[in-house]
């Protein structure tokens, strides 16, 4: 059973989950850098990013963060919404081409309220080569009780 499937009752801290891959191309720089402003030569132009200090195109950081996110497969009756991105550490350059995913595990769980709780993960986003790309602590509010249609 998927991490993101289960009851809040039944999550462990110390569970791991990962999840499957995702190839960024260079339209998703570039509907990225259009959808933000972000139009950074190092993500956008291949001759100024050719001689830059990575010698190629590379996605934008937070591209990265919001694709892991859409990696994760949150279940929307149980998982309510992301309340805390944070520590975000970049630690390699994710390139055209690259294929990420994340692997994550449950740091703690609490309750929040009476209907829901609290839980952290650990993400770490790897690439094809098994190289961490991004750290990151993600907190997610879970629904106690699942929604029954």
């Amino acid at each position: 059973m998927s991490t993101f499937s289960k009851d809040f009752d039944d999550l462990e801290v110390g569970e791991r989950f990962s999840t499957e891959g995702r190839t960024i191309g260079e339209a998703d720089i570039l509907a990225f850098a259009s959808l933000t402003g972000d139009r950074h030569p190092q993500h956008v132009d291949p001759d100024w990013a050719a001689a830059s200090r990575f010698g190629s195109q590379i996605a934008h950081g937070l591209l990265v963060v919001s694709c892991a996110a859409g990696l994760v497969p949150f279940d929307p009756d149980r998982v309510v919404a992301l309340r805390r991105v944070g520590d975000a550490v970049f630690k390699a350059p994710v390139f055209i081409g690259d294929t990420v995913h994340v692997e994550g595990t449950v740091a703690s769980v609490r309750e929040l309220d009476s209907g829901n709780g609290l839980v952290e993960c650990r993400w770490k986003v790897l690439n094809q080569d098994g190289r961490t790309v991004l750290r990151m602590s993600v907190e997610v509010v879970w629904r106690r009780q699942p929604v029954l249609v």
